[in-house]
């Protein structure tokens, strides 16, 4: 009688999604990660393919979890929006991250932010940017044939993949969409919906006025629909 060996089963790798440590250490870098992030997802709103995400972990190599970093913002073009708990590279075609983002903070030490540097240089990151809020400084690096070189002139740099544009000033960073508007803080942006919203309704509400108004001229409810880029229904139902 043969007997058969089974093979033996390779324990599953578990890739966590979390250290424990905060986001941020302090309000600051909170701002700044918050504030970049927010304004590239509102910059690629419309790409279904673009990927943004803050402090999410970055595993780059299957079956190695001890090989990860979580970026403080990472942008990837080429793969879908949607919620993950950590980007596993080999589960999304392989495409690393195209741009980093590090905020610093007091508790960052240049052997950890060298460390850093030769990860992303390593795994393909093609451009990454440093900013330290304390001491207004920023640095960057770009993809070339040998790796990740500095960027000598950041005053105005314009990023090849994302085309926003960096300012450095004496007070702060000020960051450029590609149609020259400014990146907008959280309150910026949520006091600009706010009007656009309230816009609509007036423009709505401008709209229920007029039907009245259209009906006493004559005008049919099919003509008050074609005038009022409306539906024969909904005009019946604001009539």
């Amino acid at each position: 009688m043969v007997t058969q060996i089974q093979p033996q089963t390779q324990p599953e790798v578990i890739y966590p999604d979390s250290d424990g440590q905060p986001v941020a250490n302090n309000t600051i870098q909170f701002r700044w990660i918050v504030e970049i992030k927010q304004n590239i997802d509102w910059l690629f709103a419309s790409d279904p393919n673009v990927f943004v995400a803050g402090d999410l972990f970055w595993y780059p190599v299957e079956g190695r979890n001890k090989i990860f970093n979580a970026p403080d913002v990472m942008v990837v073009l080429g793969r879908p929006k949607g919620d993950r708990l950590s980007y596993l590279q080999w589960k999304e075609g392989g495409t690393p991250p195209q741009v980093v983002f590090e905020i610093l903070s007091p508790s960052n030490t240049q052997v950890e932010m060298d460390k850093k540097l030769l990860f992303y240089d390593r795994y393909g990151v093609e451009e990454y940017y440093i900013y330290d809020p304390d001491s207004n400084n920023l640095q960057g690096w770009l993809r070339s044939e040998d790796g990740l070189d500095v960027i000598p002139q950041m005053e105005d740099w314009v990023s090849p993949r994302l085309k926003i544009r960096f300012v450095p000033s004496p007070e702060d960073l000020q960051l450029y969409r590609p149609d020259g508007e400014r990146f907008s803080s959280y309150a910026e942006i949520s006091q600009r919906l706010e009007q656009e919203h309230k816009r609509a309704e007036q423009a709505e509400q401008a709209r229920r006025n007029a039907i009245p108004q259209l009906l006493q001229m004559g005008l049919s409810i099919e003509q008050v629909a074609q005038a009022l880029s409306l539906s024969v229904e909904e005009v019946q139902r604001m009539s």
